[in-house]
């Protein structure tokens, strides 16, 4: 039996990832779309002896490519041509969901409509008839809820029934009689040639063309210049006259046509109401103290700080049962491997290197499914609407509020996906200034080096000082973006519309799947890109070595101390640190440190910042390798946090420089790449670099300066 291709297509919060999980369970595999950073879901499960691979599309109101949203999943329906599209439908708010479907329905895919949340609505009094709607949209429609699985097995019944059906037929609908006379006038033009009709039915390639959209009428272009150009000249010939005659352009008049269209097929009966439409619901009330100017501010600063004392609350016995495997593990290798380069790189460069990024997954993981409740209920949106009223006043859009939230505003991102959510903004400096600032967010690479140096100087107030961390992360990004916005990127901020989706109660199955997907990036990247990257700078901070005369005078001096274990001991870990100094990482240390002395950085924590522009979480494994390179007894060894505090190099007004330092400087190269990808030069990137590690250096100067002269 062939495998049955199905994509789910749907609003964002219209319960499409809810769907989605609930089908596939842990059968699913999570990437990235080809040249982009939208996330990729896929999965699959077995219906009725039927093999189905589901892929989950990036949530979109429309199939017109305004954000890189709306073309990934446009461009995957056209190109990869899935056997049934699966349109995930609120039954709340039907009339703005069914927008979409109008879109699908023209494009002529098989179609499969779950209508969700049909209990919510019942809730508010709002009856829809599935079979009627059924009938005028002429594709089948499932009433389901995707929280508890009603109906879930009704869909994939008839899921697997459109599927066998030879072929789906284009939808008509009528956009009044400008817009009609010139889709007859130019699909048979279409039609003759056989432009892009491989790709697209003729009428909505014509329609695209209409509505100007840039994608398609590239391809046009790119497919018949001269063709294309007659289209074009055809469709701004219309535009001029829709101007002149209703002053509205085209595409508004197609927008105003196609819910005419969806208020027809309301008003045959579908929809039934049993309270006042203008009635306050649940979500509404809560909104009114949730959302409120004074109130709102307040309770959401009293939540971060709850969702930190959570976390750190409950993560320190697993982190403490993790510090004591890799430590067993370290004991295992000590004395089962002869000295050598290869028990030096697996005890220093493997197990304390990329295992001390590993001993912070309790940690990421309580924060990822802290953030999964306050995402999946609703609450996220709301931090986002009220955010958007201090972004207008450094100079920002309000759509830039999610990117910030991406990159870690809350806690947990990353500032990559942060920087291509910016493509939303539609203002170029609003957009510029809005990638450049995403890097200043505590991303989830920034946690561990926080949570380290939070837990060495200041554990008895953990969770105040990361809820710090996080005010001033905001608080910095804030000022950098109204300084750009003041100098090299001057202008207007524009205004700001989102939608506010209803309060629900998270499932249980719907948190773990979401903490799971989350912490398992964090462990595949510590696995593979952390524990490379940590084998290289061990690699950097073990060789050349000393030179031979120095090595000969450590060995002498430890002939002669053959008696006392404590003096050999004490020599073995001077001959250490003398071969870290010598080693390449160690140069590199050395020649900083004239410079970064004064923000009270030794060579060690160099080796360790210079690490980590290839990926933060690196800085926690090179702190790992250079305290422990050279260390004679495993077993009395002390967490690294220990050994960072028994150093005298570094009091507290150094570690709190430290952070601040760690939470400013140079993005990490990743996100640098995707800065000049999407401002189109590395100049930007380059500036992003500069412009952060100069906020960090002259803040963490300031921080241990000040610190030096109170102590």
């Amino acid at each position: 039996m062939t495998l049955l291709h199905v994509a789910l297509a749907g609003n964002p919060n219209a319960g499409k990832t809810t769907l989605f999980n609930r089908l596939t369970g842990a059968r699913q595999h999570v990437g990235n779309y080809p040249g982009v950073t939208v996330e990729k879901k896929e999965g699959s499960l077995l219906q009725a002896g039927q093999d189905i691979r589901v892929v989950d599309l990036p949530g979109t109101y429309s199939l017109t490519a305004y954000s890189v949203e709306e073309l990934v999943a446009r461009d995957y329906l056209v190109n990869e041509q899935p056997d049934v599209v699966v349109n995930i439908v609120d039954a709340v708010n039907l009339e703005r969901n069914l927008y979409l479907t109008c879109q699908f329905l023209e494009l002529g895919v098989p179609l499969v409509i779950a209508l969700n949340m049909v209990d919510a609505a019942e809730k508010r009094g709002i009856h829809i008839d599935a079979q009627g709607l059924s009938r005028l949209l002429g594709t089948p429609v499932l009433p389901v809820v995707a929280r508890s699985g009603q109906g879930v097995a009704e869909l994939l019944d008839a899921v697997i029934a459109v599927s066998q059906k030879k072929s789906c037929s284009p939808t008509l609908l009528r956009y009044g009689s400008d817009i009609d006379q010139a889709l007859r006038d130019v699909v048979p033009l279409i039609e003759a040639s056989g432009l892009l009709t491989d790709i697209y039915p003729p009428r909505w390639t014509a329609l695209k063309i209409i509505e100007s959209d840039e994608q398609v009428v590239s391809r046009v272009m790119r497919a018949d210049a001269e063709l294309g150009r007659q289209l074009i000249s055809r469709s701004e010939n219309l535009s001029k006259h829709l101007r002149n005659t209703i002053d509205a352009y085209p595409e508004a008049v197609i927008a105003d046509h196609r819910y005419g269209f969806i208020k027809s097929i309301i008003r045959q009966g579908v929809v039934t109401r049993a309270f006042d439409e203008d009635r306050l619901y649940a979500s509404d009330k809560i909104d009114k103290v949730v959302t409120h100017r004074l109130l709102g501010p307040l309770l959401m600063a009293a939540i971060l700080f709850g969702l930190y004392s959570f976390t750190f609350g409950l993560s320190g016995f697993f982190v403490e049962c993790l510090d004591g495997v890799f430590e067993a593990l370290g004991v295992l290798a000590d004395s089962s491997l002869p000295d050598g380069p290869l028990k030096s790189m697996l005890v220093a460069g493997v197990i304390d290197g990329a295992g001390g990024v590993l001993g912070f997954v309790p940690i990421i993981m309580f924060m990822f499914f802290g953030i999964a409740v306050l995402e999946d209920s609703g609450y996220l949106a709301r931090v986002a609407f009220m955010m958007d009223r201090i972004f207008h006043l450094f100079g920002l859009h309000g759509s830039s509020v999610m990117p910030f939230i991406v990159s870690g505003g809350i806690a947990g991102g990353c500032a990559v996906p942060g920087v291509f959510a910016a493509r939303t903004l539609r203002s170029p400096k609003e957009r510029m200034a809005t990638l450049l600032t995403v890097p200043f967010m505590n991303c989830g690479a920034k946690l561990p080096v926080l949570t380290l140096i939070i837990g060495a100087f200041f554990a008895d107030h953990q969770a105040l000082y990361m809820f710090a961390a996080t005010v001033a992360s905001w608080t910095l990004a804030l000022l950098a973006a109204k300084f750009l916005r003041l100098t090299v990127l001057k202008g207007e901020s524009t205004p700001f519309v989102m939608e506010l989706p209803p309060y629900r109660f998270p499932t249980l199955r719907g948190l773990l799947t979401h903490t799971w997907e989350r912490t398992w990036q964090y462990i595949k990247k510590a696995g593979t890109v952390i524990l490379g990257i940590s084998i290289l700078l061990w690699a950097m901070m073990t060789y050349p070595g000393l030179p031979t005369e120095d090595a000969e005078k450590f060995e002498a001096r430890r002939t002669a101390a053959a008696e006392s274990t404590e003096l050999a001991e004490q020599i073995d870990r001077e001959e250490a640190e003398a071969k870290l100094r010598h080693s390449v990482a160690g140069r590199l240390g050395m020649a900083l440190q004239p410079l970064s002395q004064w923000a009270g950085f030794d060579w060690r924590a160099n080796i360790a910042l210079v690490g980590g522009f290839a990926a933060k979480e690196v800085i926690v494994s090179t702190l790992g390798t250079a305290y422990s390179l050279g260390e004679t007894n495993p077993e009395e060894a002390a967490p690294l946090k220990e050994r960072l505090k028994a150093d005298p190099r570094w009091t507290p007004a150094a570690a709190l420089a430290f952070l601040a330092f760690i939470m400013c400087y140079a993005p990490c190269f990743v996100t640098a790449v995707a800065i000049a990808k999407e401002s189109g030069s590395w100049k930007w990137a380059a500036f992003s670099i500069a412009f952060n590690t100069l906020i960090a250096y002259s803040l963490a100067v300031l921080i241990f300066q000040a610190g030096k002269l109170m102590a």
